[in-house]
């Protein structure tokens, strides 16, 4: 019993040490973007019924960080301020499968190659995803944009978009129809929003990414892992039925994905596992189909699925000596950065963890 705790710690300190200086490098980027970025700067670019504000759409997602939920009613917010179903469905794809700390996680792991090949691909899902609904599904002005509230109340984010109890985005929301105000650069700001409000938001979900990494990794054995992951077509088939209702952000998809690929999971399952994860699940479905309609969801889907298994192909094709454990093992011989990095992040994760059951604490002893 105590060998199988050490091996699963062990596996835990692995995952974390490759990815929490990447992690703290990007959420202060993170910061930063958020500083030097207008409020109103999606929105006043993406009020136009267009391909060209498709791609719009889609390049301005990729740095955003935003989860797979706090994405959800700053893209009904540019519904709702005349951008396009397709400009709406190449946000709600782009944005949370990339942002500039999971993008500098996944290079944590896998190195440039895999992370190039992520966004890049990204990028022709989310453009894909748009000009197919701008094609298709023609705008129905009748429909009423509206988020319902059991969606937005499941919605988990601080992260400077959020939805208010009516339904409404708030009043900090990174889009909104106010006045835009230029934004004088605060460095107390840029780390506010970076360790505060942005990591508080990944907190819970990272820590059990982790978790569940740390677990397949100490108890999958090697025969079972190697028969589930044999076939390379039905395993692409069994993670995307996994991924498409599961609400997983993209940050902490990695070391799932990471840890699978450690057991024999090929490259090209562990990037649909990234890609279908974040970009879908059961709230965004809901969100997609109450918002812009049932054709839309379907091409939103469709196109999610369809090119995600194209791209596991080509990346299992030409990328098939790609192995995790080695590039897990790099990080073993750098400098201790790594480990400093790993205990910050651990630190910081276990104080928004325990944060919630003080306040708690706090409002009973009011009563």
């Amino acid at each position: 019993m105590i060998e199988i705790l050490n091996q699963f710690l062990s596996n835990f300190l692995q995952l974390s040490n490759a990815m929490a200086i990447y992690i703290l490098v990007g959420l202060f980027f993170a910061g930063v973007l958020k500083q030097i970025i207008p409020d109103d700067f999606v929105s006043k670019h993406l009020g136009e019924r267009s391909n060209l504000a498709v791609i719009k759409a889609t390049l301005f997602g990729i740095p955003l960080p935003l989860c797979s939920c706090s994405v959800i009613p700053l893209a009904n917010s540019l519904k709702k301020e005349g951008a396009s179903k397709g400009a709406v469905q190449s946000f709600l794809i782009s944005t949370p499968i990339t942002g500039v700390d999971s993008i500098m996680a996944t290079f944590g792991f896998f190195g440039w190659i895999f992370t190039i090949y992520r966004v890049i691909s990204s990028m022709i899902i989310a453009i894909c995803a748009g000009i197919f609904s701008n094609i298709f599904d023609k705008e129905d002005e009748a429909l009423k944009q509206k988020i319902p509230k059991n969606e937005t109340k499941s919605c988990c984010c601080n992260s400077g978009v959020g939805v208010g109890e009516s339904g409404s985005v708030c009043s900090n929301a990174s889009v909104g129809a106010g006045e835009n105000k230029r934004k004088k650069f605060s460095l107390k700001g840029v780390f506010d929003y970076a360790f505060n409000t942005l990591f508080g938001d990944m907190a819970k979900p990272l820590f059990f990414g982790l978790i569940a990494g740390a677990l397949f990794m100490t108890f999958m054995p090697k025969e079972y892992a190697n028969l589930i992951f044999e076939n390379q077509y039905l395993t692409y088939l069994l993670i995307m039925l996994l991924a498409l209702p599961l609400y997983i952000c993209a940050t902490s998809s990695l070391p799932i994905a990471a840890a699978l690929m450690a057991e024999g999971m090929s490259p090209g399952a562990g990037f649909i596992f990234l890609t279908a994860g974040p970009a879908t699940n059961s709230v965004t479905m809901g969100v997609v189909y109450k918002t812009l309609g049932k054709k839309s969801l379907i091409i939103y889907m469709s196109v999610i699925s369809v090119l995600s298994f194209l791209f596991a192909i080509l990346l299992d094709v030409f990328m098939d000596k790609m192995n995790i454990t080695n590039i897990v093992k790099h990080h073993e011989d750098l400098s201790g950065i790594y480990t400093l990095a790993s205990i910050i992040m651990l630190l910081m994760m276990g104080y928004f963890l325990i944060k919630p059951l003080f306040k708690k604490s706090e409002i009973k002893s009011c009563h």
